[in-house]
């Protein structure tokens, strides 16, 4: 008998066959949420895989030198304009389950020239980081997609200084 009453496989393979699913260009969310100066930083590459669904980076308040977690880091858009913010002094972290979406991260930060973007698989429901290690915690959407949302905040606030 099963004891995951909150169907989290069931809920991660959907997420998978979703996100592993999508092929079309997606440039025009991109386009919708973020202005033109921060769409300038970012590849064509994090651009057409676009999913999010703000800009919770002008609210971020990102300082040189910070290190910042990106949960779910999908094409990499966040992460990229967040290591413009903490310059080469600071870092960011992608975080994602999905091995697909952390090498598109991978892709954009090399294709944006950035050597202070790194990728992490794991999930947000344990954040494979020690505590008090991070400056900002960074989610464009995707906590949505836990069934266990206080589990991530706790999460969140155990990674966070």
């Amino acid at each position: 008998m099963s004891r995951d009453m909150l169907h989290m496989d069931e809920l991660k393979s959907l997420v998978r066959k979703a996100y592993r699913g999508i092929d079309a260009d997606t440039s025009h969310v991109a386009c919708e949420l973020y202005d033109q100066k921060q769409l300038a930083l970012v590849p064509e590459s994090a651009r057409s895989g676009a999913l999010g669904v703000g800009n919770h980076l002008r609210h971020a308040a990102i300082k040189p030198g910070e290190v910042v977690l990106d949960l779910g880091c999908g094409a990499g858009i966040d992460s990229v304009i967040a290591a413009h913010e903490t310059g080469p002094s600071g870092r960011v972290i992608g975080l994602d389950f999905l091995p697909e979406m952390l090498q598109k991260t991978e892709r954009a930060a090399a294709e944006a020239g950035l050597a202070n973007i790194e990728t992490l698989e794991g999930e947000m429901e344990s954040i494979p980081l020690p505590d008090d290690s991070v400056d900002h915690v960074i989610s464009n959407g995707v906590i949505n997609l836990s069934a266990r949302k206080m589990r991530v905040l706790s999460e969140c606030a155990r990674v966070l200084r």
